[in-house]
């Protein structure tokens, strides 16, 4: 049986937050984001093609949402 690391449980718990709805999203704190970004960026979906392509499109909206945190607006309104 494969151990489940506290880093994966913490990614998962995120994942499922961000999932559930777009509005969850936006709620996220800037810490809760830049480690939400931090434990994506480590795993590694090069084996399943979509998975990856998932990882690459969710750091884009995750830096996008950084982005508008910490310039205190959003960039679309």
């Amino acid at each position: 049986m494969t151990q489940i690391s506290n880093a994966d449980r913490e990614r998962v718990k995120l994942l499922r937050l961000v999932s559930d709805s777009k509005n969850e999203f936006k709620k996220l704190s800037l810490e809760q984001l830049k480690r939400l970004e931090e434990l994506v960026e480590k795993k590694d979906y090069s084996h399943d093609k979509k998975a990856h392509k998932s990882k690459v499109k969710l750091l884009g909206k995750i830096n996008v949402r950084i982005y508008e945190l910490t310039e205190g607006r959003s960039i679309w309104g």
